[in-house]
């Protein structure tokens, strides 16, 4: 589902005769913060060695493969599909859960974008010019809940199922009268880019780039459009996290549930990676440019895109984006089918949303595959 970003949002609500075309880039001021945030991260797992498997991580085996989509099911940022070879990495088996993240915050004492209250300045720095300030009741804590209306809502507008929410994030995902309670095994959400990344740091890891994501969520499986196979998403044997009924209003909830699920609710790819369609998005370390590919079109093959220098999007001008991948529960195919995994989007870092989340690389062979490829670690 595209999403504008927290500023273009957060200002939305406030300055509505902007139609939502306000941003701000909080970017600099939050990467000092989360530079000072953190204590020396984990040193990073030693490549080469003989060390057991890395827990929970499935080792992804390099290769080639059709990154992109031609097909009309695509969007124009999917476009055109290219031949990309990506080396052998290990990746997370599953989203990164609260269980996960709160380890991370009890030996670090991070406080995430979310939990810090924004500033006017960090809000106008890439506004148009003349966008007036917020005014100063507004610049609290919080952060963007999925609130679904009671009946039908135009879908041109996303303000009718969001909702900016003062206390919303990682331990209280509806806002400060909710918990985690049950939730532990649950994909962390309302996670800035920032946030993962900290993270990732702290854990010795990476995020990953939107190749080797792309390459791993197919499973092995070569231009089919979902993780799964050819067979479009089925409410009688449901495959993924996804919404089921009237967006935005009606979740029949056939899958079993309502907002984020459980990690490994559902069947594995080919790789035996979970829930890389669906549940939450996830962020990728690229910026994200709507028409990268184009510029790889001469290329016989590239190998081990990292992505482009900076983000560059014509129809969000003044907002840097980086890229997420996988898709949400709040997909459905009257709205969006981002869940397929040659689906792009692009959001700004500073944003964490009910819908938002992560999981993490590592670099390299550190044990020799076993001959299928894949080795599942728990």
């Amino acid at each position: 589902m595209a999403l504008l970003g927290l500023g273009a949002f957060f200002a939305a609500f406030w300055l509505a005769s902007f139609n939502g075309n306000v941003n701000t880039n909080r970017e600099q001021g939050i990467a000092n913060v989360a530079k000072t945030n953190l204590p020396a991260p984990n040193k990073p797992l030693a490549l080469g060695s003989s060390a057991p498997s890395p827990k929970g991580m499935t080792w992804i085996a390099g290769g080639e493969f059709l990154m992109g989509n031609n097909d009309s099911t695509g969007w124009p940022d999917e476009r055109p599909a290219h031949r990309v070879s990506i080396d052998g990495f290990w990746m997370d088996s599953t989203e990164v859960t609260n269980a996960q993240f709160a380890e991370f915050v009890a030996a670090t004492g991070y406080v995430t974008t979310a939990e810090r209250a924004p500033t006017a300045e960090e809000i106008l720095a890439n506004s148009p010019q003349g966008t007036p300030p917020p005014p100063p009741e507004v610049l609290v804590a919080g952060s963007l809940v999925f609130t679904p209306p009671q009946g039908p809502v135009p879908l041109n507008d996303v303000r009718g199922w969001w909702t900016w929410t003062p206390g919303a994030n990682w331990q209280h995902p509806e806002g400060p009268d909710s918990n985690l309670e049950g939730r532990a095994d649950h994909p962390v959400v309302h996670v800035s880019w920032f946030d993962a990344v900290a993270y990732a740091n702290w854990a010795g890891k990476r995020l990953p780039t939107e190749a080797e994501w792309e390459f791993a969520a197919r499973g092995g499986l070569e231009a089919q459009p979902y993780v799964w196979g050819n067979d479009p998403p089925s409410e009688l044997k449901p495959q993924a996290n996804l919404w089921t009924g009237t967006f935005p209003h009606k979740n029949t909830a056939v899958d079993g549930f309502t907002r984020t699920a459980p990690v490994r609710s559902f069947a594995p790819n080919g790789f035996g990676l979970y829930d890389v369609a669906g549940n939450v998005w996830e962020w990728c370390s690229d910026w994200y440019d709507r028409e990268i590919y184009q510029q790889r079109i001469n290329a016989e093959i590239t190998r081990n895109p990292i992505g482009p220098n900076q983000s560059h999007d014509p129809m969000r001008p003044f907002m840097s984006q980086r890229s997420q991948r996988g898709g949400s529960f709040l997909c459905n195919d009257s709205y969006c089918s981002r869940y397929r995994p040659s689906a792009r989007h692009g959001c700004t870092p500073d944003t964490g949303m009910s819908h938002v989340g992560f999981r993490c690389v590592i670099s390299g062979d550190r044990l020799a595959p076993k001959p299928e490829g894949v080795v599942p670690s728990e």
